[in-house]
């Protein structure tokens, strides 16, 4: 599969594009009147950034606990049902009068569903368009979801400022209920990838079986740390240019747009394998020229030309699909997503640190030099491409 226009006439992939697009702008219309609200309560700033982010933290203990659940689960029912539970608790998020504490059980109830949620979604993406079409079609969804956050982020504060922040949740939850209905009659129903209850023993076997190949484990790590150094670099925009923050943010934007067309719809499949560590090496080295405080020109040019690099990752799930049993593929992307919101958490902690004891510019340079060492570090590892061998009776070795 090599072009738009082959994967729109996918019979699933519009209704799950559309699942995805509607759920993400839930989510994000959502973030700013939560935000609005918990700061007017509490007048606490880190209260009300967690109130916006603390879903995605919530995931990691998502990951240990609840990820077996993303192959054991009836994809179409999972992910309408997901849909519905997150409306609902948007919806009470809105009520009046509810305590700061309950509103943030209630996002931690929330995240830690929303772990299996990713799961269930990039493997069921993986099932419409096989292996063959799932570069194309994640790069599809990766761009849709900037251009959704960009807009559903202006949207929810043109609607807390001109309604109330109450009502801009209502209309969250009324856009997870579209999403709802999106998956449960655009979506075809299919039995769960793998057999047996989802338990907690279930997902640490799991996640120990997937961590147990150097091959995945060498490209787990590939995905979240690179990834999450230079997230780290991008949360300094603010203290390092407060006026044109926004600018640089956009050029990110720009260049990541740019990175995942490439790549999805262009690379040729022999220069897949080629490309993985030029492009994690294109992420940071741009960076470094941070050290010696650019003018606003070079480093809009640097931050545009670094997130071209973001498109390693799609290059990387390729990968990881290849070398993960389809019965693990849910739990495998889950464990993925969740270790990298874990490592961009980590990034931006390590970047506020080190540019308390120096400075952005500094801290930006010092962490893209960190995410360069880690890529050249991992990818001469021998044995990261090889898919493992399938044992005589059909299973997957352990590696």
């Amino acid at each position: 599969m090599r072009t738009y226009q082959e994967l729109f006439r996918t019979a699933e992939f519009t209704p799950f594009f559309l699942t995805s697009a509607v759920q993400t702008a839930a989510q994000t219309v959502a973030g700013p009147a939560l935000g609005t609200l918990v700061y007017r309560e509490t007048g606490s700033p880190l209260l009300s950034s967690l109130a916006m982010f603390g879903p995605a933290l919530a995931q990691v203990v998502g990951a240990a606990t609840l990820l077996s659940a993303a192959d054991r689960l009836p994809p179409r029912a999972a992910l309408a049902g997901l849909a519905l539970l997150l409306g609902l608790g948007t919806a009470v998020q809105a009520l009046p009068g509810l305590p700061v504490g309950a509103a943030f059980a209630v996002l931690l109830v929330v995240g830690l569903v929303s772990s299996v949620g990713g799961g269930v979604r990039y493997g069921l993406l993986n099932e419409v368009l096989g292996k063959d079409g799932y570069l194309l079609g994640r790069s599809v969804l990766n761009m849709a979801v900037g251009a959704v956050q960009v807009g559903g982020f202006a949207l929810g504060g043109v609607l807390v400022a001109l309604l109330s922040a109450r009502t801009t949740l209502l209309v969250a939850a009324g856009l997870y209920a579209a999403a709802a209905l999106l998956a449960r009659f655009g979506l075809r129903a299919r039995a769960p990838r793998s057999a047996g209850r989802p338990s907690i023993g279930e997902t640490w076997r799991g996640n120990a079986l997937l961590w147990s190949s150097p091959a995945r484990r060498t490209v787990f790590l590939a995905l979240w740390v690179p990834n999450g150094l230079i997230v780290g670099c991008e949360s300094l925009f603010v203290p390092y240019a407060p006026e044109h923050a926004g600018l640089l943010l956009a050029c990110a934007a720009l260049g990541m747009l740019a990175g995942d067309t490439a790549v999805g719809r262009f690379l040729p499949r022999r220069w897949r394998g080629r490309l993985g560590a030029p492009l994690r090496l294109l992420l940071a080295a741009p960076y470094l020229l941070f050290a010696l405080d650019p003018a606003l020109p070079l480093a809009l040019t640097a931050v545009t030309l670094a997130s071209v690099g973001y498109a390693a990752s799609l290059l990387l799930q390729e990968q990881l699909m290849e070398l993960t049993p389809e019965e693990l593929s849910g739990h495998a992307l889950g464990l993925h997503s969740s270790g990298m919101l874990t490592f961009q958490g980590v990034g931006a902690t390590l970047a506020g640190a080190v540019a308390g004891w120096t400075s952005p510019t500094i801290a930006m340079a010092v962490l893209g030099a960190c995410s360069v060492s880690v890529t050249l570090l991992l990818s001469p590892v021998r044995g990261a491409g090889e898919v493992p061998p399938r044992a005589p009776d059909g299973a997957w070795a352990s590696g």
